[in-house]
């Protein structure tokens, strides 16, 4: 892995329609937070990455030199990286091996959108290849749904049991949110109005899908050196995976995700752990739709297959679980696409570093953040640390 490398700062704007601020504002709010956070200025940071899931999703090519001046990259190395939903671990991973590598000393990066300035669905349904996938084409609702049927199909999964859990999920995720001063939806409901919801793509329904949110995320990562010298409390990156599969819909077994399960192996085998449900101690997953999260429960190794509604239904992954899951809300209730999973790395971070404030898990002191993209062929996991 090269040098040890921290995340020594983390920020993050308030999430949901920002019609209060221009996009490089939003941007700039994100990146203040971060530098405040880390205890340095502009002129310490050595290179900028950024990234936002693709540009034509607000309509602007070169969002790095729209944003230079909020990015604080003038004069300064630029990275740009897109790749749909997974774009934050993306970032993330490119500014980590920037600094393992030796080529610079303090990196910042940042994932970004604004996603009420365009069409964030019309842009999903453009993507598909245009002959084999475009019948197919309902948004991301209509692909994750055929991932949700094969997944029960292929483990006989029950649907009322499949459709109990994830209304189980959607109800807790949504009480965690209340606790995230940056989270966009923020509603207290109950099973009954989760499960009764109206369909958007049978079985996925209205509480079972995140939002469309504005929004941008920071972290400023260090080398070990470098941290020590500036003395505030880290997040030591002690894992890291990313794998990508076809994205052909029906060329790969989404319900045992390849692409998901490898990276968090990779990822595991790096930080040293062999019972992830065990070690772990708190989990930050991409989970856009909540019978997705149950297949990364699966993919991570936190219940055998087919066995994550059971063990969600037994409180196993709520906020007092054995593991924790997205104590933030997570995607489903804040979803600015190219910031998600760089915000997933920073709630991660903030949990190890005892500052994530009423959604804190007492203790936490090993934490996975994660994020999923491309179509649906991309996945990345990074595992965070209070001890290197």
């Amino acid at each position: 892995m090269g040098r040890a490398v921290a995340v020594i700062g983390t920020g993050q704007t308030r999430h949901g329609r920002r019609n209060d601020v221009s996009y490089p504002d939003l941007v700039r709010e994100a990146v203040r937070m971060a530098l405040e956070d880390a205890g340095i200025t502009p002129k310490d940071i050595e290179g900028v990455v950024s990234g936002t899931m693709p540009s034509m999703m607000e309509g602007i090519s070169d969002t790095h030199l729209y944003f230079a001046e909020a990015l604080c990259e003038v004069g300064k190395p630029v990275l740009k990286v897109e790749s749909c939903g997974s774009t934050g671990q993306s970032i993330a991973h490119c500014g980590f091996y920037w600094v393992a590598s030796g080529m610079a000393d303090l990196v910042l990066v940042v994932g970004m959108e604004k996603m009420f300035e365009g069409d964030g669905q019309a842009t999903m349904s453009t993507v598909a290849d245009p002959w084999f996938l475009k019948p197919f084409s309902a948004g991301a609702p209509g692909v994750f749904t055929m991932q949700a049927m094969e997944w029960m199909h292929r483990f006989n999964i029950p649907e009322d049991k499949a459709h109990e859990a994830a209304a189980f999920i959607s109800v807790t995720h949504h009480d965690s949110a209340l606790d995230n001063p940056y989270a966009h939806i923020k509603i207290k409901i109950g099973m009954d109005e989760a499960k009764n919801a109206p369909i958007i793509t049978y079985p996925v329904r209205l509480l079972d899908v995140c939002p469309t949110s504005d929004g941008a995320c920071a972290v400023i990562l260090a080398s070990e050196e470098m941290a020590k010298k500036i003395g505030r409390k880290p997040a030591w990156i002690r894992g890291l995976g990313f794998r990508g599969e076809e994205f052909f819909y029906g060329e790969s077994n989404k319900s045992i995700w390849p692409s998901a399960t490898e990276a968090a192996k990779h990822a595991y085998e790096q930080a040293g752990i062999r019972d992830p449900l065990k070690e772990l101690d708190v989990a930050e997953i991409y989970n856009p739709f909540t019978y997705q999260e149950m297949i990364f429960y699966e993919c991570f190794g936190f219940c055998p297959r087919g066995k994550a509604p059971d063990y969600v239904l037994e409180g196993k992954f709520n906020r007092t679980g054995e593991l924790p899951c997205d104590p933030s809300g997570g995607v489903l209730c804040t979803n600015p696409i190219g910031a998600s999973g760089l915000i997933r790395l920073a709630e991660a971070t903030l949990q190890v570093t005892g500052k994530a404030g009423a959604r804190q898990i007492e203790g936490a002191e090993l934490a996975l953040s994660h994020a999923m993209g491309g179509i649906d062929q991309f996945n990345g996991v990074t595992i965070v640390g209070a001890k290197l």
